[in-house]
């Protein structure tokens, strides 16, 4: 390990899948250790995880930083949004937390949306129309089918809050997580007391929000991780927050970030209201706002239809008049819960890596029908589109972006942009700056820049025409399994 310049800090990514760790100088951003370790996650109908788990491999990422996080001055945790985790009389989880990919609870979105004025009421008040995703419907789902379990929760809790209250003692939240549950009112930023009561949810259950630059706590006595008593802890905050921050955004830079999810998104002076729900109107981490549209479906679904194909996730031929739907979780962007992978167009001479281009040509022309909506009337329409996540390093994925959208691409040089953002966030204790300020100095977005090509319109309308002639089988109202 090389010396510091500057306190560290550590930053965590408590993602879908597994844990990351890094232990970051605050004063250079230099990565000066960092960890992993994996989570399970449920297959079937639903998608749950054991909140113990999370710790757990908290624990091990932070035991492979080695000296290096006992040193650590300021502690911050990103995770993974919507989830709900709801827990006992003694913090212990009641049952599994239910993820943000789990969408049985789409009938509870749609009749929320009814009960309570509509799409338009929902946009105005809390900044997004319920999908499947949000926590506010997954309350519902539990207390229609687990009644039990609803009676046994003292603490309702996102999966970040979960390990920043196992680290303070404290129940805490951020706003930019929080502005994704469906009960907090982003025009008053407070929890929505009609909401709350409609789905008969305490507000003593929920956790204080923390605001930006606020010290969530410190580290309590009682714990097994390698941080000093007294170390502060940062709000923490959404894994898509913590990535801005990350990045270092500035208002109108359009994101799109490729991993298990696809995300389009950007930073925005105005409070956003999209009574579709296409785009989902989050706060960020440092006051502004963060619209957002995300699909379910993105490298998960590609590299499963390449595993089927036996091929090589790179192995990619030009597609011709191939359509491939990539919904194997149904889909929130478009909205369509229940839906399921669909290929159109099948013929003799189609190879298989004229398939396996046709899913990438699915997922991503998910991502960019949503992003002229993300993008608000200050937003450079011809700025370079910041390709980030874990498909952000396939050539197949540059170039499926780059054909599509017609616009350059950058790919920032930094890794784990969530746990930076989240290493930024407790830097910003220590220093006083502006997370995302210190992420700029940290030159986080560096990274080579692909110049825009001609953008395949012809492959655009096709997909856009498929999907709406296929609308009908798509809206089932039950999943096909």
């Amino acid at each position: 390990m090389s010396a510091a310049e500057g306190p560290l800090v550590v930053g965590v990514d408590s993602s879908t899948q597994s844990t990351k760790a890094l232990v970051v100088d605050a004063a250079t951003g230099e990565v000066v250790a960092s960890g992993q370790a994996p989570h399970t996650v449920s297959s079937g109908a639903g998608r749950e995880s054991d909140p113990r788990e999370w710790w757990d491999a908290l624990h091990e990422a932070l035991r492979q930083c080695g000296d290096a996080a006992r040193e650590a001055a300021a502690v911050s945790i990103g995770g993974q949004q919507h989830g709900l985790v709801t827990l006992d009389e003694h913090g212990e989880p009641v049952r599994p937390a239910l993820l943000w990919n789990d969408v049985r609870s789409a009938p509870q979105a749609r009749r929320l949306t009814e009960e309570l004025g509509g799409a338009k009421f929902w946009a105005e008040r809390t900044g997004s129309v319920p999908a499947a995703s949000f926590t506010v419907t997954k309350w519902a789902w539990l207390a229609e089918h687990e009644p039990d379990a609803v009676r046994g929760t003292k603490a309702v809790r996102l999966p970040h809050d979960y390990l920043t209250e196992r680290l303070t003692g404290e129940g805490t939240t951020d706003r930019g997580d929080v502005s994704g549950t469906g009960w907090w009112a982003s025009a008053t930023e407070t929890y929505d007391p009609e909401i709350l009561a409609h789905v008969g949810l305490d507000p003593a259950l929920l956790p204080r929000v923390v605001r930006p630059g606020e010290v969530a706590g410190t580290v309590r006595d009682s714990h097994d991780l390698p941080f000093a008593k007294g170390t502060l802890v940062a709000p923490g905050t959404g894994d898509n927050a913590a990535a801005a921050l990350g990045l270092g955004l500035r208002p109108g830079t359009p994101v799109l970030s490729l991993g298990t999810s696809g995300t389009v998104y950007a930073v925005s002076k105005r409070r956003p209201a999209d009574p579709t729900g296409t785009v989902a109107g989050f706060a960020d981490a440092h006051g502004d706002w963060l619209p957002l549209a995300c699909t379910l479906n993105c490298t998960l679904a590609v590299d499963r239809l390449a595993a089927l194909l036996r091929l090589d996730r790179e192995a990619v031929e030009p597609t011709g008049d191939l359509t491939v739907l990539p919904y194997l979780d149904g889909e929130r962007t478009p909205n369509l819960p229940n839906a399921s992978g669909l290929l159109y167009g099948l013929r003799h001479d189609t190879t298989a890596g004229q398939l396996l281009q046709a899913a990438y040509d699915g997922a991503v022309h998910a991502l960019l029908g949503a992003l002229d909506l993300v993008l608000d009337a200050d937003a450079d329409r011809a700025a370079p589109l910041l390709l980030i996540g874990g498909g952000a390093r396939g050539t197949a994925w540059q170039q499926t972006v780059r054909r599509l959208s017609g616009r350059p691409v950058q790919i920032p040089e930094a890794k784990e942009l969530v746990a930076l953002g989240a290493a930024a966030q407790a830097a910003g204790l220590l220093t006083g700056e502006d997370p995302a300020a210190v992420a700029r100095r940290w030159n986080t977005a560096r990274g080579p820049v692909l110049d825009a090509v001609e953008r395949d319109d012809a492959t655009l309308a096709r997909i856009s025409g498929v999907l709406s002639d296929a609308a009908p089988l798509l809206e089932r109202s039950e999943p096909t399994r």
